[in-house]
């Protein structure tokens, strides 16, 4: 679930148990509400110096920073284009979300998260997530079921090459290095899991 989303808002009645049937549920810090198996999305959260977006409305920093996919997608074959506010969308429908949070500490940070649906079992989405009436209309489809256009289907290739072709094109057009989590990091990470974000507090608060 998105941060500053409800809880009735975003799940439906009969998915408010779905910790209890295998699939635990969050609260990030971005907004939007997504249901995603581990398996079945690619998702990606690029933490930028706020200079990068500097002058950008929101709506143009979601495009800006989103560009490099419209173009990796291409290089797999897939014409994709920015659908605002926040979605990337094909022909078929939507293919990837994106939230944000403005970062206002110190120096200042966006974390642009974006999560793309590689595969999808459709029929559990709309068991899980309350999708209104005025969400399809604004998609342009009569059916939720019909929103989403998977990498998979779409590339016919596995989830693994789908992220390393990704990377691949990113890589081309701006370069990179790859780096590790290290251990104080990841001890730090394991404790806020554990003691902030698992906890009831933060899964059903509305800022």
């Amino acid at each position: 679930m998105g941060r500053v989303r409800a809880l009735h808002e975003s799940v439906q009645a009969a998915g408010r148990g779905i910790r209890a049937g295998g699939a635990p549920r969050h609260n990030r810090a971005t907004d939007e509400a997504v249901a995603v198996d581990g398996s079945e999305g690619t998702p990606h959260s690029p933490l930028i110096t706020t200079p990068l977006v500097h002058g950008l409305t929101f709506a143009e920093s979601y495009a800006y920073l989103d560009d490099w996919v419209l173009a990796a997608l291409g290089d797999m074959g897939i014409n994709a284009w920015y659908k605002p506010l926040n979605d990337i969308a094909t022909d078929a429908g939507k293919i990837a979300g994106a939230a944000q949070k403005r970062i206002v500490a110190g120096s200042g940070a966006v974390l642009h998260h974006v999560t793309m649906s590689y595969d999808i079992d459709a029929g559990k989405m709309v068991e899980v997530l309350r999708i209104g009436k005025e969400k399809l209309s604004d998609k342009g489809t009569t059916s939720a079921k019909k929103r989403v256009d998977p990498l998979r289907r779409r590339t016919g290739l596995p989830r693994a090459q789908v992220i390393d072709r990704m990377i691949t094109s990113f890589r081309t057009r701006y370069g990179g290095t790859d780096a590790t989590v290290t251990a104080q990091e990841f001890t730090r990470a394991r404790e806020l899991a554990t003691t902030k974000f698992s906890s009831a507090e933060w899964t059903t608060r509305v800022p």
